[in-house]
């Protein structure tokens, strides 16, 4: 069997959140004879995941690029400027793509441009890349493939191990053992192995637990959702579980909300950072999601007023985003927003009102700047080696690492 034949028996998909078909990118990569740009860039809020797997991983990483490219190709290695996995890229020697600090900068389109002489922003695609092709403003695309750091790491698991040890672990739906970063107000955040189906009371717990009082989960950064905290006893880590709240594995990226801060701000902040992170290339960007903003911005205010107005404009915003992008940033924005709206409602109606349930003299957002508490990876401490969770997956264990 070639390696294409076993990335499709073992239904690996992309680790980054489109969850993507591996096997049909490299496939498409072998027939153009694509460059590779291996993504580490931990673009979403709170992710730790690709700096783990070039700390503890870099070997395997290495040979899966390598098999991707099928020893001939370009690779690089895009990182985020000044970060301590673009140090430890160099430090070996790699061909290293310094990418801005931007949230829009590690979108797949936008390290293509950056890689060809462009500006690190997002293109609107005709069609792949990884076939060619050209800018909007004609400029030519050599043929290129982006795929995240935890996708190549695990080809090269899958070439080295086959397809019926990733299949072991996960679902069906979901095959393979995956990372996940859980950060927020939980004791020990950090990044853990672990596999889809995994209750989410045992991920939290290895993370050592939820704080009393926890109201809500933020799964899957900007693009993901928001859902209740007192849902998660009877809940699998899986999109199949997650899609009734509107959203997915994605990422990998859990986020427990302090229960001493109120949601509603706590959501503020995040709608102003993303308004702010804009490529200022296409309508969405420049004015649906500050308009977005604005409007929660009105509805956080803990005051009466004419909710309603500001309600049925938010609503409408909403739904007139996605789809509209250059890429799927506002799109992503949009659903966390309107899951957000849901979620919420009670919390949001109080305030009209002119009290917040989380602190009775709260005033509202004050938009001193956004800030992310998000974890810091400093450091691999899980040792094993890649055949060992194996045997562990059959307990459905997950370790911090």
């Amino acid at each position: 069997m070639t390696l294409i034949d076993d990335l499709r028996s073992a239904g690996l998909t992309g680790r980054g959140g489109a969850a993507f078909s591996t096997a049909v990118k490299v496939a498409a990569a072998y027939d153009n004879g694509a460059a590779l740009i291996v993504n580490a860039c931990d673009g979403e809020l709170g992710a730790a995941k690709d700096a783990f797997v070039v700390a503890a991983h870099l070997g395997e990483l290495v040979e899966g690029a390598r098999l991707v490219t099928r020893g001939s190709g370009r690779i690089r290695y895009a990182a985020h400027r000044g970060s301590d996995t673009e140090t430890r890229l160099i430090a070996a020697g790699l061909d290293v793509l310094d990418v801005p600090s931007r949230y829009v900068s590690s979108e797949e389109t936008a390290v293509i441009s950056l890689a060809t002489k462009g500006l690190a922003r997002p293109m609107t695609k005709r069609a792949p890349f990884v076939g060619g092709g050209r800018d909007s403003r004609g400029r030519r695309i050599p043929p290129t493939v982006v795929l995240n750091a935890e996708t190549v790491w695990r080809i090269a698991q899958i070439a080295a191990y086959g397809p019926d040890w990733f299949r072991a672990q996960g679902t069906p739906a979901e095959p393979g053992p995956r990372l996940v970063t859980i950060g927020g107000a939980v004791p020990r955040p950090g990044v853990l192995e672990t596999a889809a189906g995994m209750p989410l009371t045992t991920l939290l717990a290895a993370a050592g637990g939820m704080p009393s009082g926890a109201g809500y989960l933020w799964v899957g950064g900007l693009g993901g959702v928001l859902m209740p905290a007192a849902d998660v006893p009877r809940l699998r880590w899986s999109s199949a579980d997650l899609a009734a709240y509107g959203g997915s594995v994605g990422p990998g990226v859990i986020d427990v909300l302090d229960p001493r801060e109120c949601p509603v701000e706590y959501v503020d902040r995040m709608l102003t950072y993303a308004a702010g992170e804009s490529a200022g290339q296409c309508g969405p960007c420049m004015f649906g999601l500050p308009a977005i903003a604005a409007d929660w911005h009105d509805l956080a205010a803990v005051r009466p007023g004419n909710r309603a107005t500001v309600e049925s404009r938010l609503t409408q915003r909403l739904a007139l985003v996605p789809g509209r992008g250059a890429c799927r940033f506002p799109d992503g924005v949009a659903r966390f927003a309107a899951s957000a709206h849901r979620q919420l409602s009670d919390h949001l109606a109080a305030h009209a009102e002119g009290h917040c349930p989380t602190s009775p003299t709260h005033a509202g957002p004050t938009h001193a700047g956004p800030t992310y508490p998000g974890p810091t990876y400093a450091g691999p401490t899980y040792s094993n080696s890649p055949v060992t969770p194996v045997a562990e997956s059959t307990s459905r264990s997950s370790r911090v690492v």
